[in-house]
């Protein structure tokens, strides 16, 4: 069999040369993610928050101080966020089906003070577990448009998947890292 050679007759062409990329902003950031994230303005807020707490290495985790305390990323993330969830109308529902269920379990205090706490811890809680699985969520967002990379430390225990005693580390890349701390600033 026989091919014919279909860049014979084609003369040497001058290298190509890429044009560099443009620089990473704010807008492009933003752009980057209503394209790629479902809920947008909920990851430039939890990406904002990485920056924020990876002030100089771009790495945030596993641990962040907040005070005197060391709190798993995620958690704090979660616990930043939480100003946002208290507007929330599904907090009042939620709040709502707290209350009747301690109601139907006898487990409502008589004193009106001591049940609302009650109500809140519980309402807390909720919006707790919730709220890690949406920052979860909203990382995966920021990890598959390029803007954040994830890995794991700590140690597993015949565990077959990823958990087991490992926190969950979120690096920011260095062009976002710049443009965020330039706006900021």
């Amino acid at each position: 069999m026989f091919q014919a050679d279909l860049f014979r007759d084609s003369k040497p062409s001058e290298p190509v040369r890429l044009a560099a990329p443009p620089p990473t902003t704010t807008v492009s950031i933003l752009e980057r993610l209503s394209t790629s994230c479902k809920r947008p303005r909920y990851a430039f807020m939890v990406l904002n928050l990485l920056v924020e707490a990876s002030q100089r290495t771009g790495s945030a985790g596993p641990y962040v101080l907040d005070g005197d305390l060391r709190v798993p990323v995620r958690d704090w993330l979660c616990h930043a966020l939480m100003p946002v969830a208290q507007r929330d109308p599904r907090r009042l529902s939620i709040e709502g089906r707290v209350r009747q269920m301690l109601e139907d379990a006898g487990a409502l205090p008589a004193d009106p003070h001591d049940a609302q706490r009650l109500v809140d811890e519980k309402v807390l809680e909720r919006i707790r577990i919730s709220g890690r699985t949406n920052v979860s969520r909203a990382v995966s967002e920021l990890v598959r448009a390029g803007l954040v990379k994830r890995h794991y430390q700590g140690f597993r225990v015949d565990h077959h998947n990823r958990g087991a005693k490992r926190q969950a580390v979120y690096v920011v890349t260095d062009p976002v890292m710049r443009a965020l701390s330039r706006a900021t600033t």
